[in-house]
């Protein structure tokens, strides 16, 4: 179960200081999968950071009563100067959690399908290697809850379809929090929804009500 209480964030920059996040509160059930959908910008990706640990809340606080990976589809935290295999086997250690590191790194190297590049620096490889590389780690743990930004748009239409399969193995054996442009994938994986708009959360029991409340918004006037 996540706990999301009163929660505040902002970014401060030259070009603006406000809030990206106000006063967010809602609570996701165990089991429970939920889109998030909002305008670009609107904090999905910083909400996904927030419950995975990897940022702060200026206000407010995070309660996470589960295993919950980080956010796959983001992969700015390899070390550049390591190789692929160097870098899984350096998390494999750390969030293995009895798991055999030399079966995570078996899993991460068949899923990625990078080939030769798995035993080259990570610094020399295109986004869209780094993207498979991350995705498939995140995979190869046993968590209880998936963060997922974008992780299913990575990759060519092979990949893609690979990718949305393996989410829907982890239906009903773990939950997920899921930000996709892909209205499909969202409605297929997903029961809840959370509409942000205007740096506030909206719950939605039914994934469907959320995306239809985002679409009215956007609406023309």
């Amino acid at each position: 179960m996540i706990e999301v209480r009163n929660v505040y964030k902002r970014y401060r920059n030259h070009y603006s200081n406000g809030w990206v996040l106000r006063n967010v509160d809602f609570t996701i059930p165990r089991g429970v999968s939920v889109g998030l959908v909002g305008r670009n910008g609107a904090g999905k990706s910083t909400l996904l950071r927030l419950i995975g640990g990897m940022d702060f809340p200026d206000k407010g606080k995070i309660v996470r009563n589960c295993r919950a990976s980080w956010p796959i589809g983001l992969n700015g935290g390899f070390q550049g100067s390591m190789t692929g295999r160097q870098n899984v086997k350096f998390v494999a250690r750390i969030h293995g959690n009895g798991q055999s590191v030399d079966e995570i790194i078996r899993q991460v190297e068949d899923f990625a399908e990078i080939g030769g590049a798995f035993d080259e620096p990570i610094k020399t490889y295109s986004s869209g290697m780094r993207s498979r590389l991350a995705f498939g780690l995140s995979l190869a743990f046993n968590f209880d809850l998936y963060l997922s930004d974008e992780a299913t748009a990575v990759g060519d239409k092979a990949f893609k379809e690979k990718a949305a399969r393996a989410f829907k193995e982890r239906v009903g054996q773990a939950s997920l929090i899921m930000v996709s442009h892909s209205e499909g994938i969202l409605k297929e994986l997903c029961q809840a929804g959370i509409w942000l708009n205007q740096g506030e959360a909206i719950w939605f029991d039914s994934v469907r009500d959320a995306v239809d409340a985002y679409h009215q918004s956007i609406k023309p006037a």
